[in-house]
């Protein structure tokens, strides 16, 4: 009967392996299949070696981490501020516009790249009117700039600063308002009340929300494919440009294992970096 029920227990654990194995792990196996094999036969490094020695995949990672770390810092700064005025300015509408943030998150990020495309596009309205304005024909119109990587950053800072909001706020909700009346009470500035007594809290939350930005904005496809920015060629647009493109399904497969390479380093610096963080 023991064994029979270790057995029964054996058998009910696997079904999740099995499940996790045929959905992400044969995947990826694929990807190392075609991203070591040799055209001649035999498995080898001769595409990764090709590829990182090539300038188009250094120009893509730059560009990657550098549209990342912009957004993200970015975010952090806005989404902090507008998270403590939610929380400590008194306004009509604070509470709402609190819970709107929750429903932000389920919007899809080509939304904010369609809607950035109809406001500051070359067609877009606020082009128009400026052209207008100016009395220019459509044709005499700069470029505009949100097909550019300023456009990609304000995109992605649209996007992701919810990403920011939420755990900050939930952090600013259990600070005992007890902690600010004293701190206050004994001179300290408004200024010296957000260094010394509510930034301490926020660390948390802050590496949450920013290290989630990072991985999520270094990994971005639908914004700068649906903006149809060309001059921007990221890791994940690099991918897609190999395989959809050229055909060329070994680089792609290799730019790919490299993405989530720098993926998961990234996503270990960032639990070791919360469970380093003060409580």
């Amino acid at each position: 009967m023991g064994r029979a029920h270790r057995l029964s227990r054996a058998l009910v654990a696997s079904v999740p392996l099995v499940v996790l194995g045929v959905i992400f792990l044969y995947p990826f196996a694929l990807l190392a299949v075609e991203a070591f094999a040799r055209p001649g036969g035999g498995y080898g490094f001769g595409t990764f070696a090709a590829i990182l020695a090539g300038h188009a995949f250094r120009d893509a990672l730059f560009a990657t981490l550098r549209i990342a770390l912009t957004a993200t810092a970015t975010c952090l700064v806005l989404g902090s501020a507008l998270a403590l005025l939610i929380r400590f300015v008194a306004f009509p509408g604070a509470r709402a516009l609190g819970r709107l943030v929750d429903v932000y998150l389920a919007f899809p990020s080509f939304l904010v790249a369609l809607s950035l495309t109809f406001l500051y596009g070359n067609s877009g309205l606020v082009r128009s009117l400026w052209t207008s304005a100016l009395g220019l024909p459509a044709v005499d119109a700069s470029r505009s700039f949100l097909y550019g990587f300023w456009g990609v950053v304000l995109a992605e800072v649209t996007y992701y600063t919810p990403f920011v909001m939420r755990p900050v706020l939930a952090a600013l909700e259990v600070i005992d308002r007890a902690q600010l009346e004293v701190a206050s009470g004994l001179g300290e500035r408004p200024w010296g009340v957000l260094r010394r007594v509510v930034f301490p809290e926020l660390v948390p939350a802050l590496i949450a929300g920013g290290s989630l930005c990072l991985l999520l904005t270094m990994n971005e496809f639908g914004i700068i494919l649906v903006m149809g920015v060309k001059d921007v060629i990221t890791l994940p647009m690099m991918i897609y440009g190999k395989a959809i493109d050229e055909f060329d399904y070994p680089a792609a497969s290799a730019v790919a294992i490299c993405n989530v390479a720098l993926s998961l380093g990234l996503n270990f610096t960032y639990r070791q970096s919360l469970e380093r963080a003060p409580r």
